[in-house]
């Protein structure tokens, strides 16, 4: 199980905060954490993503900030799970199971993230609790990063 524990965590971020889980894989593949070459890791992708994150988090605390629970929004976390889960599976593990446990893991943090939220962001309870879920899922997104198996060498920079 050792094995999917990162392919799990990113998929949990992704259900919290889809594309703090998008920063934290270009900065896996940055570091060489990641299978194949799937993720761009190049300076320009972790700064892009890295902002989206950041805008994604602040526009989380808009009053017409749609339910992450909506079908287009809950197949794009999925989605980032199942990929995620793959690239990041540790060696001896299956990539598909990884992707599973991508999925499975965005399918929690989704239900968890909404749980522990709440349904409105307009209040001031519901903004803070929006903030300690954006720290958890950052957090979150370092640990997953750093507990992810090295594959090779960081790719260069260029």
């Amino acid at each position: 199980m050792q094995e999917y524990g990162a392919s799990f965590g990113i998929g949990f971020v992704a259900g919290m905060r889809s594309m703090s889980a998008c920063a934290a894989l270009t900065w896996a593949a940055s570091q060489g954490r990641t299978r194949g070459n799937l993720i761009p890791a190049g300076p320009g992708a972790r700064a892009l993503a890295t902002a989206v994150a950041a805008a994604e988090m602040a526009g989380d605390k808009m009053p017409f900030a749609p339910d992450r629970r909506i079908p287009p929004s809950f197949a794009f976390r999925l989605a980032v799970g199942a990929i995620g889960g793959w690239v990041l599976v540790g060696r001896r593990a299956s990539p598909e199971y990884g992707a599973l446990a991508g999925v499975a893991g965005a399918v929690a943090g989704t239900l968890f993230g909404r749980g522990a939220r709440g349904g409105d962001s307009r209040t001031e309870a519901g903004r803070s609790r929006g903030l300690a879920e954006d720290a958890v899922a950052a957090g979150l997104a370092v640990l997953v990063v750093m507990s992810a198996e090295p594959r090779r060498q960081p790719r260069s920079s260029a």
